[in-house]
């Protein structure tokens, strides 16, 4: 039956098909009614929606962080008022990225930062060490595993978004770049001790 209805619509060229779009139709030239100029339905524009690969420019690592210093940076009860400063600078914050400022390679927590994408400086926003940092003074960079609750190395000097934490080299710590911000008692008093040198 059907069949026969479409072989009874494409025997009547005279006759609009109701079946077959409006774009679909095509003048007796073969050409499209939107080429030939006249008032039919204009092609597709070009797609201009979203990308199949998008920056994560908008994508937020704060629960990775958040996870990060509960479990791992200053877990625990003698780091609770600590860690809960830190989320709260976190909170008021506009910034979607945030970084992890370590001693060195052994972990030891000692601040927050975000980073400004234009410049690509890291800013700290709590805790502990310089003000700003720029992403060539950056030594090491971390990758943060929340199933295992640690931090590994990631074999690269550039600091994207998929970048955690950080360390530096010793002597931006010798410079007494901490300035203020009171990064809690273990890491003043380690930070006085590194200075004093």
């Amino acid at each position: 039956m059907l069949v026969h209805l479409l072989m009874f619509l494409n025997s009547r060229p005279d006759s609009p098909s109701r079946c077959v779009p409006q774009s679909k139709l095509a003048n007796r030239t073969g050409d499209k009614d939107w080429e030939a100029g006249s008032n039919g339905t204009p092609p597709a524009p070009e797609y201009t929606g979203p990308k199949l690969f998008k920056e994560p420019s908008f994508k937020s690592n704060k629960f990775i962080i958040h996870n990060a210093l509960s479990r791992c940076c200053l877990a625990g009860k003698v780091n609770e008022t600590q860690k809960n400063r830190m989320v709260e600078e976190m909170e008021k914050s506009p910034a979607n990225h945030f970084l992890i400022l370590f001693r060195d390679s052994s972990c030891q927590f000692r601040g927050v930062y975000t980073m400004n994408t234009e410049s690509q400086e890291l800013i700290r926003l709590a805790g502990v060490g310089p003000r700003t940092i720029g992403s060539a003074q950056v030594e090491a960079i971390y990758k943060y595993s929340s199933d295992r609750k640690q931090f590994s190395v990631i074999p690269s000097k550039t600091v994207g978004m998929t970048v955690d934490a950080f360390t530096i080299p010793g002597h931006l710590w010798q410079g007494g770049g901490g300035g203020g911000g009171g990064g809690g008692r273990r890491a003043s008093v380690t930070k006085k001790a590194v200075v004093s040198k």
